[in-house]
């Protein structure tokens, strides 16, 4: 018997790709590393709770103080699900062009939408710190706080190693708040530093690779600028993605493996079927960081 699901949340299986690789005829199995049993459906349920804990052990986040983040997307509501169960109130400020249905959804969550009409994200987290400081809470600062990547080296880049080890050749990444990235990479560089790092960006805002900034269509990635988390020494190689590449394979592997792949999935696995095809590497393992939704 489990003491809190979020323990659960952790353990992230390792899976062979069998019948996507098969499809696209690849020598050996792609293996994806399934991050997406929390609550919300992606990775951030886990690095929600892991930076609220990590928090409260310093001393800066205490019992009953609101917590306040810049986002509207899938950490914003993974941390207000982390602040409902902890007892913080949770502040969450977004682009007053969000659509009703987002707004209904984190505030079922319990979160309290702060409204910010101007600017792009960087405005947003200005008016965050803004916020923490007039209700005397904690900002968790998602882009630019080493929780974020300290999370992944001490849960997702261990895992990997120990489910994977030896048999992959390469790690592929979609970068987001670019936590996941560098912490992976920084924890399997001090091990095994033959194994490439492969970063992944969608096509129509390649901002990593010195891109333009542009609309796209998958979620969870290319924020439109380079976040203070993503540490670019521990990346081999930055590939970008279309949106239309990245939902095709998420529908792959839905239909022939029966893993409900979100579309920044979609993109890693994308990516890691160009990396094979070029033969840059034989062994590719994808993080998938959420899961398919069907509302």
């Amino acid at each position: 018997m489990l003491d809190s699901y979020y323990l659960d949340v952790y353990k992230c299986p390792v899976v062979r790709l069998g019948g996507y690789s098969g499809r696209h005829g690849l020598a050996a199995s792609i293996l994806a590393y399934l991050d997406f049993g929390g609550a919300t459906g992606t990775a951030k349920d886990g690095v929600a709770e892991t930076m609220l804990a990590f928090a409260a052990e310093r001393g800066v986040l205490k019992p009953g103080m609101p917590v306040v983040e810049a986002s509207s997307g899938s950490f914003g509501a993974a941390l207000a699900v982390s602040c409902a169960t902890t007892g913080h109130p949770c502040f969450l400020v977004v682009p007053s062009t969000l659509p009703m249905k987002r707004r209904q959804l984190l505030q079922s969550l319990g979160a309290r939408l702060v409204m910010c009409s101007s600017g792009g994200h960087r405005a947003r987290e200005a008016v965050a710190a803004e916020t923490a400081k007039r209700y005397s809470g904690y900002y968790t600062n998602y882009f630019a706080n080493d929780d974020n990547p300290e999370y992944h080296r001490r849960v997702t880049g261990p895992q990997i190693l120990r489910a994977a080890g030896d048999n992959v050749d390469a790690i592929v990444i979609g970068v987001g708040s670019g936590g996941t990235i560098t912490g992976v990479g920084e924890y399997i560089r001090a091990w095994n530093s033959l194994i490439r790092m492969v970063a992944v960006e969608p096509a129509e805002c390649a901002v990593l690779s010195g891109g333009m900034v542009g609309q796209h269509g998958i979620a969870g990635i290319g924020a439109g600028f380079v976040p203070d988390n993503y540490n670019k020494y521990v990346v081999d190689t930055v590939l970008a993605v279309s949106t239309a590449d990245a939902e095709r394979a998420a529908k792959e592997v839905l239909l022939f493996d029966g893993v409900p792949a979100c579309t920044s999935a979609g993109a890693t696995l994308a990516a890691a079927t160009q990396l094979v095809a070029a033969g840059k590497c034989k062994r590719p393992l994808c993080v998938f960081s959420g899961r398919r939704t069907y509302d």
